[in-house]
């Protein structure tokens, strides 16, 4: 059931006092779409940065795409809160262990759920803490540290307190294939549940192991699995558990839930070590401090509803990759077994490659390198269990969803970006495993295909012209570090691969098209026919969309569009044709004729017309989308925030530069939306940007200064950034 509301602003002053930048963060946005658009896929809950718990409500039972978060602003009913879930994708999975307190089980069969109405205006939300009054009274607030959400219940005096534990939340059979394959709930003590459950979906196998204390006793508690009733029983396995737990307290029950990939033991460690302590608020003040300092790292100065769409974007950038190892180091590894990350190591999980390497992990090797680093260990622990990095990593475990070997850019950024990063000999082994990927075949990537005919063709892979076009990316990418580390033949090898996309363009018509292994372009051809995973040539896109592809080699782009007059014209075609074929894949949204910022394909383009010449066009684009394509409401995204990507977009384009080759070095120039800005570096450098305007509504960029020094060129370099100074904007 749904209600429609309207869309309004969401950021409201919480009464705990928040940080510096904390205070400019909506949780919201991202939250809800209106109708016939897409919204984020974001969730308001608590996490911790790059936190293995995101703490959250659920106003979904069993969510699908256009809702993967389990959130969505504009449901009517609230089910409860769970501890995993995944924010802004595509696909839904995680959103485990759901906890729901009411004063209502006497009006309750066993069976029956606690939903609750969701009542906006009682529902607060910032970094590291959300609130809300349920319909029966019960006022819930939530935070959290990395490993271990904290619950507290204020139920009304004189009402009967109970908690549902639910094990079987989110697992409806046949929804994205989830099904659990077995679970357990163990009452230890009056104060202590444990239990486990293992669940197949698109993460297969995945296993969630938790520690649960109360700080009052149980008084009665009520077991079930599915209709059967278990009464008091303490043990009991199967595939459908509840648990229901009534309290007598005068006081608040606390409730602090430790999570673990590995064992009930280290979820017990875990919580021993995160959070020992009672003390809620104190939780409330870490979390906010943590979230403080981090988005501390870039200052912006502006009007409040951009400051709180940067901050809000850097945010949710970094809720993302998460934490898979438990204090101690253990991690399950992608073969199931247990295993150890070297001590001050962490191990991570949840890489939406495909959407990531492109702005979000630039973002990471700009201002949180050590992250990346460790990002990228876990990459390379995949590799050495699948023979090849991973493609969309979730919990452990590759589910193959996307196309490309988008592990290999993150690798290469790193480490062409600063070689200082790890050791010669790490290096090479870096190196090494993105040859592997790129010469092993592996789902969407037959590498034999790929050697033998230049090309994907589309009669022996689907989603040819995109995977073509990727392939030639991430073999350029192979190339580069190959060079920098004396490699020379693996360079020639890949180099030369690297030019496979010009076996696609088709001069008659302008475009990339697909081929079949005979060699024959495929008819018919419509360049504005959508394509989905599998089927079609193009990757959620269309031919105009995907034609601008070839971020490693811009100029042969330009070359093959016949030069820098031609291409502009052809550009200005795509931001201008509104015409549609009839069927649009659901992915696209946010246009601008064929342009798409709801995404990530399309990210790059705006900024090409730098390298033909026109800035002032990519100014313009630029400034419309950062204005108008993000908002500080339920709906302030136009597409999905896959994992941090659709904000990393912001945060770059609206400091006035954005990383178009993600691994080239270099950064093109856009327009700043901010008249003061500050990245606080990890060398401890800082790189100011001044913009003065006459007009305050001006974005046309008039003259630039570097350093005091005249600035002519409309790139800027990731090593003229790190070396600190100021860039000076005149518009």
């Amino acid at each position: 059931m749904k209600r429609v509301v309207s869309v309004f602003c969401l950021f409201t002053c919480l009464s705990i006092q928040a940080g510096q930048w904390t205070e400019f963060v909506n949780p919201f946005i991202g939250t809800g779409a209106v109708e016939n658009s897409l919204s984020g896929n974001c969730f308001p809950g608590a996490t911790m940065p790059f936190g293995m718990v995101q703490l959250s409500p659920d106003t979904q039972a069993a969510p699908e795409y256009d809702k993967a978060s389990g959130y969505d602003y504009n449901d009517s009913h609230l089910c409860g809160f769970s501890h995993t879930r995944l924010s802004g994708t595509g696909a839904c999975d995680l959103i485990d262990l759901l906890l729901m307190p009411t004063v209502r089980r006497q009006f309750l069969s066993p069976t029956e759920n606690p939903w609750s109405m969701l009542n906006h205006s009682k529902e607060l939300a910032r970094p590291g803490y959300y609130s809300i009054e349920l319909e029966d009274g019960v006022y819930t607030e939530l935070t959290a540290t990395t490993r271990t959400g904290l619950h507290r219940y204020t139920y009304p005096q004189g009402q009967r307190q109970s908690l549902l534990i639910d094990l079987d939340h989110s697992a409806q059979k046949g929804n994205w294939q989830r099904r659990i394959i077995q679970s357990q709930l163990r009452v230890v003590s009056p104060t202590v549940v444990e239990g486990y459950r293992i669940i197949t979906g698109w993460a297969k196998l995945r296993r969630i192991y938790f520690h649960i204390e109360l700080s009052s006793p149980i008084i009665t508690y009520e077991a079930l699995d599915g209709n059967r009733n278990y009464g008091q029983t303490q043990v009991v396995n199967g595939t459908a558990l509840k648990l229901w737990l009534d309290f007598n307290s005068t006081s608040p029950l606390i409730v602090k839930v430790s999570l673990s990939t590995t064992s009930t033991e280290n979820a017990r460690l875990n919580m021993e070590q995160e959070a020992r302590s009672w003390d809620f608020d104190k939780y409330v003040s870490e979390a906010d401090h943590i979230w403080d300092n981090l988005l501390g790292r870039i200052e912006v100065s502006g009007n409040r509803q951009d400051m709180v769409k940067f901050y809000t974007a850097l945010y949710h950038a970094f809720i993302q990759p998460n934490t898979m190892s438990d204090v101690n180091g253990d991690y399950t590894a992608t073969d199931y077994t247990t295993r150890r990350m070297p001590a001050g190591h962490t191990y991570y999980s949840t890489f939406s490659l495909w959407d990531t390497y492109r702005a979000a992990h630039p973002l990471y090797t700009l201002i949180a390198p050590a992250q990346n680093a460790d990002f990228i260990n876990a990459m390379i622990t995949h590799y050495d269990t699948y023979g090849y990095l991973p493609i969309w990593d979730l919990w452990g475990q590759d589910n193959y969803c996307m196309i490309g070997n988008h592990a290999i850019p993150v690798i290469a950024d790193a480490l062409l970006k600063d070689p200082q990063l790890v050791s010669k000999e790490e290096a090479e082994r870096w190196l090494d495993a993105c040859i592997a990927s790129a010469t092993t075949s592996h789902p969407g990537s037959p590498f034999d295909v790929w050697e033998q005919y230049g090309f994907m063709p589309e009669d022996l892979q689907s989603q040819s012209v995109s995977i073509t076009l990727e392939q030639s990316f991430d073999d350029w990418c192979v190339a580069q570090l190959a060079l920098k580390n004396g490699r020379n033949d693996v360079y020639e090898h890949f180099i030369k691969r690297s030019q496979y996309f010009r076996n696609l363009f088709n001069p008659a018509t302008g475009f990339f098209q697909a081929r079949t292994s005979e060699g024959n372009w495929l008819e018919p051809f419509d360049p504005l026919k959508y394509g989905a995973n599998g089927g079609n040539p193009y990757t959620e896109g269309n031919a105009w969309q995907w034609t601008w592809y070839v971020p490693h080699d811009i100029e042969s782009l330009i070359g093959l569009h016949g030069g820098k007059k031609n291409f502009v014209k052809q550009l200005d075609r795509f931001f201008k044709l509104t015409d549609q074929s009839g069927e649009k894949n659901s992915n696209a949204s946010g246009f601008i004729g064929q342009y798409i910022q709801g995404n990530e394909p399309n990210h790059h383009v705006p900024y090409l017309y730098n390298y033909a010449g026109m800035p002032e066009k990519t100014q313009r684009l630029v400034h419309q989308i950062c204005t108008e394509l993000y908002n500080t409401c339920n709906n302030g995204y136009a597409g999905n925030d896959d994992c941090g990507e659709m904000s990393s977009w912001f945060i770059f384009s609206s400091l006035g530069f954005y990383p178009v080759c993600p691994v080239g070095g270099e950064y093109a120039i856009g327009t700043p939306l901010f008249d003061n800005a500050v990245i606080h570096l990890p060398n401890g450098r800082d790189f100011k940007i001044i913009v003065r305007r006459q007009d305050p509504s001006a974005y046309l960029i008039k003259t630039m200064r570097l350093n005091s020094k005249k600035y002519t060129q409309f790139t800027l370099s990731h090593a003229t950034i790190c070396q600190g100074g100021t860039w000076e904007v005149n518009m």
